[in-house]
C-alpha cells in the first residue's frame, strides 16, 4: 500500500521501525541518521539541502544479494538504467559485473562511458529511432528487444546498410496485469508495449528471413514495483510455452529475457525476495536449456538513496510542515501518489509524540505533497528529514520547474563520501538559452 489517499488505512509505521527494517540505516544518539558510516547531517552541513545521497556500499550489498539467489542459474543481470542513470551508480554495477538495460542514445552512451561493453548492453524500448539503432548496432550491441513488427523492418535496413547482423529478441506482451500502479504496469494487452502474443511466433518466423537480422529469443517485461510472485509466473509461463512453440515450428530460440520490476517496501514491510523471484524463474525455464537475462532497476538502487530537506516553516497549527524539497526533485508523489518514508535526522526529532502533518514542498501545485496526515514527531524550522528509498526514479525524474536547480547528490562508501554531481546555479538555468535579437528594444 504506497498511495497518500490510503495513508490513514494502516498506521504509520514509527521512525524506529522505518530505521530497523533498513540495514544500511542507523540512528547514532549524537550525530543522527547515520547511512553506512557517514552521518547524514555532515553531507548536509557542507553541500545545504536538498541534497540526494547515495550509498555505494548499500548498491553493492544488494547487487551481491541476488546474485547470489541466482546462482545456480544460467542468468546475466543487467541494471534498468532508467531507475537511476549517474555514471557513479553505473560504474558500481558495472565493476560488480551487471551490464544494462537501456532505453535511449543517452542512456547507451551513459553505460558506454561508465565502461559497459557494448556486448552486455540490451537496448529496450517501445520506440527506438533510427539514429538510436545507428549507434547501437554500430557500436554491437548485445541485444535489442523489438517491439513491432515496423521496428523490426527498421532494424533489418539499418543493419544491412552498416554490413552487421543485429541480435533480437522479440518482446511478447503477455497480458498478465502486475498488480501494480496503473501507470507502471506495461504487460498488459491495453498497454503500448511489446508484440502481441498471438502475433509474436509468425513475426519471429519473419525475423528469420531479414537480412541483418539474427533472431535469438524473446523478451517480456510487465511492469515496475511487482511484490507478488503471480504475475511472474503467470507471465513465466507464457513465455515459456512461446519457446516450446517457436522451436515446435523450427525455430532456434537461445535467450529468454525476463525483464526486471522487483519491488521494494517502501513502508516498513518486506520487499520482493530474491530468492522467491529465483524460485519462480527455475520453475519456469529450468528445463529450457536458454540463457536468462534479468534487468532489475530499483530493486538494486531505490533503497540505497534518499533526499534530505530542511523545514522552511510550519503553519495552520503546525499541520503543514513546509520543507524546502519539492515535486521537481521528487516527482513519485505527485505522478503516482507514492509513499514515502519521513525521517528525522536528529536522534532527538525522532522520539517524543507525534502528530498527523502533511509534508509539502514549495512549488506552487497542491500535488506538491509527500504525505498527508503523516505520523510525525514535532518538526520546526530548520529541522531536517530524510525521504527515504528514493535512490530509483528520483533524481533522474526531477527537473527544474519553477526555476529551481537541480539538487546536488553525494556518493556514501562505507566512512567515505564524495559530491558526484554539484548543486546547479541559478545563471545554469539560462545558460543554454539565447534571446532572438529582433526582440531588442520591442515593448509590448
Amino acid at each position: 500500500m504506497h498511495a497518500q489517499a490510503h495513508e490513514a488505512d494502516a498506521a504509520d509505521p514509527s521512525v524506529a521501525d522505518l530505521i530497523a527494517a533498513r540495514p544500511h540505516l542507523t540512528m547514532h544518539p549524537m550525530d543522527g541518521l547515520v547511512l553506512e558510516d557517514v552521518p547524514l547531517n555532515a553531507i548536509a552541513d557542507a553541500l545545504g539541502t536538498p541534497v540526494w545521497v547515495y550509498g555505494a556500499g548499500t548498491m553493492r550489498a544488494r547487487l551481491a544479494e541476488l546474485q547470489h539467489a541466482v546462482a545456480d542459474l544460467p542468468v546475466h543481470i543487467h541494471y534498468a538504467v532508467k531507475a537511476n542513470d549517474h555514471l557513479a551508480v553505473l560504474k558500481i554495477f558495472a565493476h560488480g559485473g551487471a551490464g544494462a538495460d537501456v532505453v535511449s542514445e543517452g542512456e547507451f552512451l551513459r553505460a558506454r562511458k561508465a565502461g559497459i561493453a557494448a556486448e552486455n548492453i540490451v537496448f529496450s524500448g517501445v520506440g527506438k529511432t533510427v539514429g538510436e539503432l545507428r549507434l547501437a548496432i554500430g557500436e554491437g550491441v548485445g541485444q535489442i528487444n523489438v517491439e513491432s513488427a515496423a521496428e523490426l523492418a527498421m532494424i533489418s535496413t539499418v543493419a544491412t546498410a552498416l554490413g552487421k547482423t543485429a541480435p533480437v529478441a522479440l518482446r511478447i506482451n503477455p497480458d498478465v496485469d502486475a498488480g501494480t500502479h496503473a501507470k507502471i504496469t506495461t504487460g498488459r494487452a491495453d498497454n503500448k508495449f511489446g508484440i502481441p502474443y498471438s502475433d509474436a511466433a509468425a513475426l519471429y518466423a519473419h525475423a528469420a528471413t531479414l537480412p541483418g537480422v539474427a533472431p535469438v529469443g524473446i523478451a517480456l517485461h510487465i511492469g515496475s514495483q511487482i511484490l507478488s510472485l503471480g504475475p511472474y509466473r503467470a507471465a513465466y509461463a507464457r513465455a515459456a510455452e512461446m519457446v516450446r512453440a517457436l522451436r515446435a515450428a523450427g525455430q532456434t530460440v537461445s535467450r529468454v529475457d525476463c525483464g526486471g520490476g522487483l519491488g521494494i517496501g517502501y513502508r516498513d514491510e518486506p520487499g520482493a525476495s530474491p530468492t522467491a523471484f529465483a524460485g519462480a524463474l527455475r520453475a519456469a525455464f529450468g528445463g529450457l536449456d536458454v540463457q536468462l537475462m534479468i534487468e532489475p532497476g530499483r530493486w538494486l538502487v531505490g533503497p540505497a538513496g534518499m533526499l534530505l530537506s530542511s523545514v522552511v516553516l510550519t503553519k495552520a497549527d503546525e499541520r503543514f510542515a513546509v520543507i524546502d524539497a519539492a515535486m521537481n526533485d521528487l516527482v513519485r508523489p505527485a505522478m503516482y501518489d507514492a509513499w514515502h518514508a519521513i525521517v528525522p535526522l536528529a536522534a532527538g526529532n525522532a522520539v517524543g509524540a507525534v502528530r498527523p502533518v502533511d509534508v509539502v514542498g514549495p512549488v506552487c501545485e497542491s500535488g506538491d505533497t509527500f504525505a498527508r496526515a503523516r505520523a510525525l514527531p514535532s518538526l520546526a524550522a530548520g529541522d531536517r528529514v530524510a525521504l527515504l528509498d528514493a535512490g530509483a526514479y528520483g533524481a533522474v525524474m526531477s527537473s527544474t520547474y519553477n526555476a529551481r536547480p537541480n539538487a546536488p547528490i553525494a556518493l556514501v562508501d562505507g566512512a567515505r563520501w564524495a559530491t558526484i554531481r554539484a548543486r546547479q546555479t541559478h545563471a545554469d538555468l539560462w545558460a543554454a538559452e539565447s534571446v532572438p535579437t529582433f526582440l531588442d528594444g520591442r515593448i509590448g
